[in-house]
Protein backbone atom coordinates (compact mmCIF):
# COMPACT_ATOMS: atom_id res chain seq x y z
CA UNK A 1 0.00 0.00 0.00
CA UNK A 2 1.14 3.82 -0.39
CA UNK A 3 -0.16 7.06 0.81
CA UNK A 4 -2.60 8.63 -1.56
CA UNK A 5 -0.69 11.99 -3.03
CA UNK A 6 -1.53 14.99 -0.69
CA UNK A 7 -2.80 13.60 1.91
CA UNK A 8 -2.05 15.28 5.22
CA UNK A 9 -0.56 13.49 8.06
CA UNK A 10 0.51 13.45 11.43
CA UNK A 11 4.24 13.45 10.43
CA UNK A 12 3.37 17.04 8.83
CA UNK A 13 1.39 18.15 11.22
CA UNK A 14 1.91 21.26 13.65
CA UNK A 15 -0.49 21.83 16.24
CA UNK A 16 -1.48 18.30 17.46
CA UNK A 17 -1.98 18.52 20.56
CA UNK A 18 0.42 16.03 23.51
CA UNK A 19 -0.80 12.93 24.89
CA UNK A 20 0.27 13.01 28.61
CA UNK A 21 -1.53 11.58 30.81
CA UNK A 22 -2.23 12.40 33.95
CA UNK A 23 -1.29 9.22 35.78
CA UNK A 24 2.32 9.24 37.99
CA UNK A 25 3.85 5.65 38.25
CA UNK A 26 6.18 4.96 40.71
CA UNK A 27 7.16 1.88 42.28
CA UNK A 28 9.67 2.46 44.73
CA UNK A 29 8.97 0.90 47.97
CA UNK A 30 7.25 3.40 50.64
CA UNK A 31 6.23 0.37 53.24
CA UNK A 32 8.04 0.50 56.89
CA UNK A 33 7.03 -2.29 58.62
CA UNK A 34 9.14 -1.78 61.81
CA UNK A 35 8.05 2.01 62.36
CA UNK A 36 4.19 0.54 61.33
CA UNK A 37 4.44 -1.90 64.16
CA UNK A 38 5.97 -0.17 67.01
CA UNK A 39 3.83 2.16 69.26
CA UNK A 40 4.72 5.88 68.98
CA UNK A 41 5.13 8.02 72.36
CA UNK A 42 5.53 11.41 72.99
CA UNK A 43 8.99 13.03 74.52
CA UNK A 44 8.92 16.02 75.94
CA UNK A 45 13.44 16.55 75.99
CA UNK A 46 15.89 15.70 73.66
CA UNK A 47 17.08 13.06 75.84
CA UNK A 48 13.85 10.61 76.10
CA UNK A 49 14.12 8.68 79.64
CA UNK A 50 11.98 5.28 80.93
CA UNK A 51 12.71 2.71 83.48
CA UNK A 52 12.92 -0.90 83.56
CA UNK A 53 11.78 -3.31 86.35
CA UNK A 54 13.40 -6.84 86.84
CA UNK A 55 12.15 -9.36 89.98
CA UNK A 56 14.85 -11.15 91.79
CA UNK A 57 15.08 -14.85 90.61
CA UNK A 58 12.72 -17.38 91.78
CA UNK A 59 13.52 -19.21 95.16
CA UNK A 60 13.28 -22.92 95.42
CA UNK A 61 14.13 -23.07 98.84
CA UNK A 62 11.15 -20.74 99.94
CA UNK A 63 10.16 -22.85 102.83
CA UNK A 64 9.29 -20.60 105.64
CA UNK A 65 9.20 -21.42 110.14
CA UNK A 66 6.11 -21.53 111.82
CA UNK A 67 5.51 -18.15 113.65
CA UNK A 68 9.02 -16.73 112.29
CA UNK A 69 10.22 -13.02 112.67
CA UNK A 70 10.88 -12.61 108.64
CA UNK A 71 13.68 -10.26 107.10
CA UNK A 72 13.20 -8.15 104.58
CA UNK A 73 14.03 -9.20 100.96
CA UNK A 74 15.95 -7.03 99.26
CA UNK A 75 14.64 -4.97 96.93
CA UNK A 76 15.39 -4.05 93.33
CA UNK A 77 15.74 -1.05 91.86
CA UNK A 78 14.33 -0.13 88.56
CA UNK A 79 16.86 0.97 85.67
CA UNK A 80 16.89 4.01 83.95
CA UNK A 81 17.70 4.21 80.42
CA UNK A 82 17.67 6.83 77.53
CA UNK A 83 18.07 7.75 73.79
CA UNK A 84 18.47 10.95 72.24
CA UNK A 85 15.93 12.61 69.50
CA UNK A 86 17.52 12.92 66.26
CA UNK A 87 16.66 15.62 63.28
CA UNK A 88 15.61 14.47 59.72
CA UNK A 89 14.57 16.70 57.35
CA UNK A 90 13.77 16.64 54.19
CA UNK A 91 13.47 19.88 51.59
CA UNK A 92 11.48 20.39 48.87
CA UNK A 93 12.00 23.61 46.77
CA UNK A 94 9.88 24.67 43.38
CA UNK A 95 10.16 27.86 41.02
CA UNK A 96 7.71 30.30 41.20
CA UNK A 97 7.37 29.37 37.04
CA UNK A 98 7.24 25.57 37.65
CA UNK A 99 4.73 25.99 39.99
CA UNK A 100 2.81 28.39 37.70
CA UNK A 101 2.46 26.56 34.55
CA UNK A 102 0.03 23.22 33.60
CA UNK A 103 1.07 19.88 35.40
CA UNK A 104 0.39 16.20 34.17
CA UNK A 105 -0.56 13.98 37.16
CA UNK A 106 -0.46 16.97 39.75
CA UNK A 107 -2.71 20.48 40.33
CA UNK A 108 0.33 21.87 42.96
CA UNK A 109 3.69 21.09 42.48
CA UNK A 110 4.75 22.10 45.31
CA UNK A 111 2.75 20.42 47.62
CA UNK A 112 3.00 16.91 45.08
CA UNK A 113 7.08 17.49 46.17
CA UNK A 114 6.17 17.81 49.39
CA UNK A 115 4.62 14.87 49.51
CA UNK A 116 7.16 13.01 48.21
CA UNK A 117 10.28 14.18 50.19
CA UNK A 118 7.53 12.64 52.99
CA UNK A 119 7.95 9.55 51.53
CA UNK A 120 11.65 9.59 51.71
CA UNK A 121 11.77 10.74 54.93
CA UNK A 122 9.98 8.00 56.22
CA UNK A 123 12.28 5.29 54.61
CA UNK A 124 14.55 7.43 56.52
CA UNK A 125 13.91 6.89 59.57
CA UNK A 126 12.91 3.06 58.88
CA UNK A 127 16.65 2.89 57.79
CA UNK A 128 17.91 4.56 60.69
CA UNK A 129 15.78 2.96 63.31
CA UNK A 130 16.42 -0.34 62.04
CA UNK A 131 19.04 -1.01 59.22
CA UNK A 132 21.89 1.07 60.92
CA UNK A 133 24.50 0.07 63.27
CA UNK A 134 23.83 3.14 64.82
CA UNK A 135 24.60 4.21 68.73
CA UNK A 136 23.59 6.74 70.24
CA UNK A 137 25.42 10.27 69.89
CA UNK A 138 24.58 13.48 72.68
CA UNK A 139 26.08 15.95 69.71
CA UNK A 140 27.14 19.57 70.19
CA UNK A 141 26.78 22.61 67.80
CA UNK A 142 29.12 20.64 65.01
CA UNK A 143 27.53 17.06 65.03
CA UNK A 144 23.92 16.63 65.38
CA UNK A 145 22.47 14.59 67.79
CA UNK A 146 21.33 10.59 66.69
CA UNK A 147 19.71 8.48 68.20
CA UNK A 148 20.66 4.62 69.16
CA UNK A 149 19.30 1.84 66.48
CA UNK A 150 17.47 -1.35 67.75
CA UNK A 151 20.88 -3.15 66.71
CA UNK A 152 22.79 -1.06 69.86
CA UNK A 153 20.20 -2.33 72.20
CA UNK A 154 20.06 -5.95 71.40
CA UNK A 155 22.68 -7.30 73.77
CA UNK A 156 20.82 -10.57 75.78
CA UNK A 157 19.35 -12.72 73.03
CA UNK A 158 21.68 -13.20 70.58
CA UNK A 159 23.59 -15.25 67.74
CA UNK A 160 26.59 -14.57 65.79
CA UNK A 161 29.23 -15.85 63.44
CA UNK A 162 32.77 -16.47 64.35
CA UNK A 163 35.07 -14.91 62.21
CA UNK A 164 36.77 -11.80 63.87
CA UNK A 165 35.71 -10.81 67.06
CA UNK A 166 32.27 -10.23 66.49
CA UNK A 167 30.43 -8.77 69.88
CA UNK A 168 26.88 -7.87 71.02
CA UNK A 169 27.37 -3.96 72.53
CA UNK A 170 29.03 -3.54 75.53
CA UNK A 171 25.99 -2.96 77.51
CA UNK A 172 21.90 -2.61 76.60
CA UNK A 173 21.54 0.87 77.00
CA UNK A 174 22.26 2.50 73.40
CA UNK A 175 25.54 3.74 73.82
CA UNK A 176 27.88 1.12 71.99
CA UNK A 177 27.19 -0.47 68.46
CA UNK A 178 27.66 -4.18 67.26
CA UNK A 179 30.88 -5.44 66.03
CA UNK A 180 30.25 -7.77 62.78
CA UNK A 181 31.69 -10.60 62.49
CA UNK A 182 35.32 -10.31 59.62
CA UNK A 183 33.00 -13.12 57.18
CA UNK A 184 29.34 -13.93 57.56
CA UNK A 185 27.60 -17.51 57.90
CA UNK A 186 24.32 -19.43 57.15
CA UNK A 187 21.16 -18.42 58.46
CA UNK A 188 20.09 -21.96 59.91
CA UNK A 189 16.92 -22.75 61.84
CA UNK A 190 18.75 -23.76 65.00
CA UNK A 191 20.23 -20.36 64.94
CA UNK A 192 16.88 -18.86 65.48
CA UNK A 193 15.84 -22.01 67.80
CA UNK A 194 18.70 -20.47 69.98
CA UNK A 195 17.52 -17.24 70.24
CA UNK A 196 13.56 -17.85 70.56
CA UNK A 197 14.91 -20.26 73.51
CA UNK A 198 16.82 -17.81 74.63
CA UNK A 199 13.88 -15.08 74.78
CA UNK A 200 11.63 -17.29 76.20
CA UNK A 201 13.92 -17.83 79.35
CA UNK A 202 14.44 -13.70 79.95
CA UNK A 203 10.58 -13.40 79.80
CA UNK A 204 10.02 -12.31 76.18
CA UNK A 205 6.86 -13.35 73.65
CA UNK A 206 7.94 -12.12 70.23
CA UNK A 207 5.94 -11.98 67.81
CA UNK A 208 7.88 -10.95 64.48
CA UNK A 209 10.75 -12.09 62.78
CA UNK A 210 11.91 -9.14 60.54
CA UNK A 211 14.42 -10.50 57.85
CA UNK A 212 15.60 -9.05 54.09
CA UNK A 213 14.86 -10.70 50.77
CA UNK A 214 17.96 -13.36 50.77
CA UNK A 215 16.87 -14.49 54.37
CA UNK A 216 13.40 -14.20 53.68
CA UNK A 217 13.95 -16.55 50.99
CA UNK A 218 16.25 -18.79 53.39
CA UNK A 219 13.60 -18.73 56.21
CA UNK A 220 11.25 -20.57 53.34
CA UNK A 221 13.37 -23.65 53.64
CA UNK A 222 13.09 -24.68 57.24
CA UNK A 223 11.13 -27.27 58.81
CA UNK A 224 8.39 -28.94 56.52
CA UNK A 225 9.06 -26.50 53.82
CA UNK A 226 11.59 -28.36 51.73
CA UNK A 227 9.24 -28.95 48.75
CA UNK A 228 6.59 -26.26 47.76
CA UNK A 229 2.91 -27.31 48.58
CA UNK A 230 0.32 -27.45 45.91
CA UNK A 231 -2.85 -26.02 46.95
CA UNK A 232 -5.51 -27.98 44.30
CA UNK A 233 -8.73 -25.88 44.94
CA UNK A 234 -6.80 -22.56 44.51
CA UNK A 235 -4.35 -23.55 42.22
CA UNK A 236 -1.63 -22.07 43.52
CA UNK A 237 1.73 -23.70 44.24
CA UNK A 238 2.97 -22.19 48.23
CA UNK A 239 6.50 -22.28 49.03
CA UNK A 240 7.05 -19.18 51.25
CA UNK A 241 6.71 -19.03 55.32
CA UNK A 242 4.82 -16.01 55.94
CA UNK A 243 4.33 -17.72 59.22
CA UNK A 244 6.64 -19.40 61.62
CA UNK A 245 5.18 -21.96 64.90
CA UNK A 246 7.50 -22.28 67.04
CA UNK A 247 8.09 -23.85 70.21
CA UNK A 248 7.48 -20.87 72.12
CA UNK A 249 4.58 -19.67 69.85
CA UNK A 250 3.89 -17.81 66.63
CA UNK A 251 5.49 -15.43 65.07
CA UNK A 252 4.97 -13.45 61.93
CA UNK A 253 8.10 -13.50 59.40
CA UNK A 254 8.00 -10.29 57.62
CA UNK A 255 10.49 -9.11 54.57
CA UNK A 256 12.17 -5.34 55.42
CA UNK A 257 13.99 -4.01 52.59
CA UNK A 258 15.74 -1.64 54.59
CA UNK A 259 17.06 -3.59 57.25
CA UNK A 260 20.98 -4.86 57.01
CA UNK A 261 20.54 -8.15 54.54
CA UNK A 262 22.83 -9.88 57.10
CA UNK A 263 20.89 -9.32 60.36
CA UNK A 264 17.24 -11.17 61.39
CA UNK A 265 15.52 -9.34 64.01
CA UNK A 266 13.11 -10.93 66.71
CA UNK A 267 10.98 -8.58 67.99
CA UNK A 268 8.67 -8.46 70.63
CA UNK A 269 7.13 -5.10 68.95
CA UNK A 270 4.90 -3.86 71.80
CA UNK A 271 8.53 -3.64 73.52
CA UNK A 272 9.63 -0.55 71.16
CA UNK A 273 7.86 2.61 70.23
CA UNK A 274 9.48 5.52 68.57
CA UNK A 275 9.23 8.90 70.72
CA UNK A 276 8.52 12.07 68.52
CA UNK A 277 9.59 15.59 70.48
CA UNK A 278 6.18 17.30 70.90
CA UNK A 279 4.74 18.63 67.66
CA UNK A 280 7.84 17.90 65.86
CA UNK A 281 6.08 14.23 64.17
CA UNK A 282 7.00 14.77 60.22
CA UNK A 283 5.65 18.14 60.03
CA UNK A 284 5.83 20.72 56.77
CA UNK A 285 7.52 24.41 57.76
CA UNK A 286 7.12 26.70 55.22
CA UNK A 287 10.90 28.45 55.02
CA UNK A 288 11.60 32.31 54.32
CA UNK A 289 11.46 33.05 50.57
CA UNK A 290 14.66 34.15 49.35
CA UNK A 291 13.84 34.15 45.52
CA UNK A 292 11.65 33.52 42.85
CA UNK A 293 10.80 29.65 44.67
CA UNK A 294 8.97 28.39 47.74
CA UNK A 295 10.62 26.01 50.29
CA UNK A 296 8.94 23.08 52.21
CA UNK A 297 11.12 21.65 55.21
CA UNK A 298 9.40 17.86 55.94
CA UNK A 299 11.04 17.59 59.21
CA UNK A 300 10.87 14.95 62.39
CA UNK A 301 12.62 14.57 65.50
CA UNK A 302 12.52 11.13 67.29
CA UNK A 303 14.04 8.89 69.42
CA UNK A 304 13.92 4.92 69.21
CA UNK A 305 12.58 3.42 72.72
CA UNK A 306 13.85 0.13 74.23
CA UNK A 307 11.16 -0.66 76.19
CA UNK A 308 12.91 -3.66 77.43
CA UNK A 309 15.37 -5.50 74.91
CA UNK A 310 15.59 -8.88 76.48
CA UNK A 311 11.89 -9.37 74.97
CA UNK A 312 13.56 -9.42 71.38
CA UNK A 313 16.92 -10.95 70.22
CA UNK A 314 18.64 -11.12 66.63
CA UNK A 315 20.08 -13.85 64.46
CA UNK A 316 23.45 -12.12 63.40
CA UNK A 317 26.17 -12.28 60.61
CA UNK A 318 24.06 -14.26 57.84
CA UNK A 319 24.51 -14.88 54.67
CA UNK A 320 22.92 -12.36 52.75
CA UNK A 321 23.83 -13.87 48.84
Amino acid sequence: MTLPTSTFVTYSAVGNREDLSDMIYRIDPVDTPFMSGVDKEKATAVNHEWQTQALAGANAGNAQLEGDDPNTDTTTPTVRLGNLCQISYKVARVSGTQQAVDHAGRDNELAYQEMLKGLELKRDLETILCGTNQAKVTGNTTTPRKTASVLSWIVSNTTMGTAGSPANPAAADGSGSRTDASSQIAFTEVRLKTVLSSIWTNGGKPGTIMTGAFNKQVFSTFTGRSTAVEESKSKKIVASVDAYESDFGKLKVVANRFQRPRDVLVLELDKWAVAYLNGRNMISIPLAKTGDSDRRQILAEYALVARNEKASGGVFDNTSS
